[in-house]
């Protein structure tokens, strides 16, 4: 073969070597990305950005997730995955793959955040209930108005209004109030007392077991406190409380932390019981385990 018909064989090569080396280049790239998170589905997360776009970050298991501190926000602190809850902002470096998805190498969030991302949440979670029961008393109401025909139209148009109030509302949650309460179990601790009651581990290991058949579930644990005691004090009870839960569910019933979201230290707010009485503050002294689904997953 001369050398003419021999560069011309191995041009074609030369060049498809090119071009897979540029290919694996620009997918290697480092992004970095800025946004609040506007929802979670175990490891895949959709980020949304200043100026509205979406993008899909992948965790995995070397994903570093940490939290800044200090003054200037220089020190780290290592944080899991739960910590990556629906309204959190959050900076994030990695590579994009084929499908031009982000696939984190690490997520770093401030402290103040993510305490306001976790308020935000359960105060969207509280009104998402109370709103349940405003439309469950709505469709009451409907069924008895249709027995009256003269007053029918007028009281159809009221609950219309009604109806439509709340679903404006709901409407400006987002989000983080897009999501259905599965299963709830409520457990309960002793005066001052942080360690799980063996009682529940039941009811706990059965909520986890049906947790797993839904599809797209999470898990949320939400410590309180009575106001017995110090405002510090009954904070880090709530916290303990709620890791004590946290961990039955992770080590004994084999919940992947990609599931739970970060345990919520609410302290003394919320309360449910009358803290003027014994047994209000012992309804007071609980952690709320719910399993949910986000409508999206769900279908709706």
């Amino acid at each position: 073969m001369s050398k003419n018909k021999f560069s011309l064989v191995l041009r074609p090569v030369s060049l498809l070597f090119v071009a897979f080396f540029c290919t694996a280049a620009i997918h290697a790239q480092t992004t970095k990305v800025e946004g609040i998170i506007k929802a979670r589905n175990g490891d895949t997360i959709v980020l949304q950005l200043s100026n509205s776009r979406e993008v899909t970050v992948l965790l995995n298991d070397s994903t570093d997730v940490s939290q800044k501190q200090g003054l200037l926000q220089v020190r780290r602190k290592e944080m899991a995955m739960a910590a990556l809850i629906p309204g959190l902002p959050i900076d994030v470096e990695g590579t994009n793959n084929a499908e031009n998805q982000l696939v984190a190498k690490s997520i770093k969030f401030k402290g103040n955040d993510l305490e306001q991302a976790q308020a935000i949440q359960a105060g969207m979670h509280e009104t998402q209930t109370q709103t349940n029961k405003n439309e469950a008393e709505l469709e009451k109401q409907n069924a008895e108005l249709k027995a009256q025909n003269e007053q029918l139209q007028a009281h159809q148009a009221e609950l219309a209004s009604q109806k439509a109030a709340i679903d404006a509302a709901v409407a400006r949650f987002g989000q983080l109030d897009d999501y259905y309460i599965r299963d709830e179990v409520v457990v309960y601790f002793g005066n001052g007392k942080t360690d799980l009651d063996p009682k529940y581990n039941e009811q706990l290991l059965k909520l986890a077991e049906g947790a797993k058949s839904i599809n797209g579930y999470m898990i949320e644990v939400k410590g309180y406190a009575s106001s017995s005691g110090s405002v510090a004090l009954n904070q880090r009870l709530s916290e303990d409380r709620a890791d004590s839960v946290a961990n039955l569910l992770v080590q004994t019933a084999h919940i992947p932390l990609t599931r739970m979201l970060a345990p919520g230290a609410m302290g003394e707010s919320h309360q449910v019981g009358d803290e003027k009485t014994a047994e209000g503050q012992a309804e007071n002294r609980r952690v709320v385990v719910r399993v949910l689904q986000n409508k999206a997953v769900a279908g709706v």
